[in-house]
């Protein structure tokens, strides 16, 4: 994998020290690590409701020593641009109808020793009836644990929660998974549905 923010000498010190004062400062308690036995998952940002979601997600992975990694759209990664992009943990994705995103991802998990993919199920700050499900079936078919992250905008607390293992029946997953997360409260609890609503 590319070298990113998270691995560059110098930085990831500065950065990591940066993220502490942060949280500490604006009294966040960061809760959890990293288990040992798992060098590749999928980490869902949830709730997703404010662009400060990824900043206190960001944070959480310095302080915590992730080497987070996202996904992006291929236009996004040409030029100089492309080059800090990759820096901070942006992965390249043809979504071209002629290129299934899953197979991609799990093709990039399949060649790298250590990956942490970071994915809001939801796909936007607003109230959504169901997630995406681009993260189940990548963890599904790449056999890849699902790391639980969350924030709690009430009580102050974010983090990592416990690891998730696919099934074989999807619609009980999601529906615990989106559940699971109503115990936490989103910075703006009205855009936040924790109730699946499976399509008919």
């Amino acid at each position: 994998m590319t070298m990113t923010l998270f691995r560059t000498p110098v930085i990831r010190t500065l950065f990591r020290w940066f993220s502490i004062t942060y949280l500490w400062v604006f009294g966040w308690e960061c809760v959890g690590e990293r288990s040992t036995g798992d060098n590749k998952c999928i980490v869902l940002g949830v709730p997703h409701t404010s662009n400060w979601d990824f900043v206190i997600i960001v944070a959480i992975a310095s302080k915590l020593n992730l080497n987070i990694y996202w996904m992006g759209k291929q236009q996004l990664f040409r030029g100089p641009i492309g080059w800090v992009a990759k820096w901070l943990g942006g992965i390249p994705i043809d979504r071209s109808k002629t290129n299934n995103v899953v197979d991609q991802m799990v093709d990039v998990f399949n060649e790298a020793k250590d990956l942490w993919l970071l994915i809001a199920p939801e796909g936007t700050r607003k109230r959504v009836p169901r997630w995406k499900t681009g993260f189940y079936h990548i963890a599904k078919e790449g056999q890849i644990p699902i790391v639980l992250s969350f924030i709690d905008y009430v009580e102050k607390r974010c983090g990592l929660g416990e690891t998730f293992r696919t099934t074989d029946d999807m619609k009980a997953d999601l529906t615990f998974l989106q559940a699971h997360y109503g115990q936490y409260a989103a910075k703006h609890p009205e855009d936040y549905d924790p109730v699946y609503k499976p399509k008919d």
